[in-house]
């Protein structure tokens, strides 16, 4: 039985859509929602010539795109897992270039968070988990548990559902810079960049 796979990834789980080309043609990968398969639009005026089963094309992904998009995600994931071990709750994410940032919850009031310098000392709390986790180079690999939903493991760090882009290991992330954390309508918000450490 042949099985079917889509090289684009569609815009989801808090991060935007590749970027790619079908044989020159500049496409925008979309989820068909009826179907349950990711398609490719056309991402200008002209639509995409017809192409038929079986037939032969160059396909090609933005790289420099994916693995921005893969290090964003995957420092969300740890920076996550940061906020767990302070005693949050993960509330809600987003892992767009320039807005990237998780939002938590805290079932107890958390004193730290009361004044500016509590808040600055708890960024730091967050900054040196992260970069232990980075220079312990933990690796990140997924599989799918019994309902058939992928599960993404940043080592004995954090473990979730989900569908997006990662890098293959946290040495992989570089330039992780977290501003001062903001608390905002009772969230807890942390904001952050990261980029794809250069290979060799």
């Amino acid at each position: 039985m042949a099985a079917e796979y889509c090289l684009f990834h569609p815009q989801g789980g808090g991060q935007p859509a590749d970027r790619g080309w079908v044989d020159g043609h500049e496409i925008v990968p979309a989820r068909d929602h009826d179907a349950g398969l990711v398609v490719a639009r056309s991402a200008g005026d002209l639509p995409l010539p017809d192409f038929t089963v079986g037939q032969s094309v160059e396909v090609r992904v933005d790289l420099a795109a994916r693995r921005t998009y893969a290090a964003l995600h995957t420092a969300g994931h740890l920076i996550e897992a940061a906020g767990r071990a302070q005693g949050w709750t993960h509330a809600a994410n987003t892992h767009f270039p320039g807005q990237a940032r998780i939002e938590f919850t805290a079932a107890r009031p958390d004193p730290r968070l009361d004044t500016p310098e509590g808040r600055e000392e708890t960024t730091e709390a967050l900054r040196t988990y992260v970069a232990k986790a980075i220079a312990e180079d933990a690796p990140v690999t997924w599989e799918y548990d019994a309902e058939g939903r992928r599960i993404v493991h940043l080592a004995g760090l954090h473990s979730a559902p989900c569908g997006g882009t990662h890098v293959r290991s946290l040495g992989d992330l570089a330039d992780i810079v977290l501003p001062t954390l903001k608390v905002k309508k009772g969230r807890i918000r942390v904001s952050y960049s990261a980029v794809h450490r250069d290979f060799p």
